[in-house]
């Protein structure tokens, strides 16, 4: 029998990947579910769309605007916080199984070595601290949950860093990228790839997992990089110690995936990954 599994939020980037991905999965019966088709705000819509006995449930949907977050957190902690209570609550009325995407933005940076699941949280804005109060809800409500944080996801699709800077290239603009902040660049179909891997495995070790790929570098090498295989000059990439934002970002947020290589061993590293996704645009 296939099995059922609702995608929440599946316009943005990692909902578009996973859809994509799906159709060489044919065991699974996916539902993709758009925030016109399903607002995670409505309690009702929630209900309404897993009264279809779904076996799964990934959610997707996410205010991610770090900057906006700032100015608008009652609207990131409505959609990030209160409307995954929601959610978790209505996957434990329909006994489903709830995959909540989290992010590195739950730590604030300090640590010089890569962040476990069980190190201490402390987010340093708004966004972060949104995110990290859904993560407490899903734990609250559920037993059956995976929490997946993952960090500067990137993909064909949507809007994103990789995107901007190949825009850039192509106008041949001078662009000034953050060396101050150290991560993992993370390619949506790796992390799509893992997900599908939880539920066609039926993996039952329940809890928060780091997925990011293997490696870390910062914002600047990671545009230089973008360049160097994208076969563009680097000559007009430009070293910056910090951009004026609004929001405080964490100046160090690799994670530590090595709780989630127990399970699922095929992590790549991120310069690969990218080759990939270039290859792909």
């Amino acid at each position: 029998m296939n099995l059922k599994v609702l995608v929440i939020g599946s316009n943005g980037q990692l909902g578009k990947t996973l859809e994509e991905l799906s159709i060489k999965h044919k065991s699974i019966k996916f539902t993709f579910t758009t925030r016109k088709e399903l607002d995670i705000t409505s309690a009702e819509d929630i209900k309404n769309n897993l009264s279809n006995n779904f076996d799964y449930c990934i959610n997707c949907a996410a205010y991610t605007n770090v900057e906006k977050a700032e100015l608008e957190s009652d609207f990131a902690f409505k959609i990030n916080a209160e409307a995954v209570k929601n959610l978790a609550k209505i996957c434990k009325d329909t006994n489903t199984i709830l995959i909540h995407i989290s992010t590195d933005y739950v730590f604030d940076g300090t640590q010089t070595k890569p962040y476990k699941e069980d190190d201490k949280t402390n987010p340093i804005n708004q966004y972060g601290k949104s995110k990290l109060l859904g993560e407490e809800y899903v734990k609250q409500e559920l037993v059956k949950y995976f929490i997946i944080r993952t960090s500067w996801l990137y993909s064909k699709f949507g809007s994103n860093f990789l995107k901007a800077i190949i825009q850039k290239l192509k106008k041949d603009e001078n662009l000034n990228v953050v060396k101050s902040q150290q991560g993992t660049p993370t390619s949506c179909t790796d992390l799509a790839e893992f997900l599908i891997f939880l539920i066609k495995k039926r993996i039952t070790l329940y809890g928060t997992y780091h997925f990011s790929a293997q490696g870390k570098t910062t914002w600047y090498d990671y545009a230089i990089e973008i360049a160097q295989q994208f076969g563009y000059s680097t000559d007009n990439i430009k070293p910056t110690e910090n951009f004026k934002t609004i929001a405080k970002r964490p100046l160090y947020s690799v994670l530590d995936v090595s709780k989630t290589q127990t399970i699922f061993n095929n992590i790549p590293f991120w310069e690969d990954s990218l080759k990939k996704t270039l290859t792909d645009i």
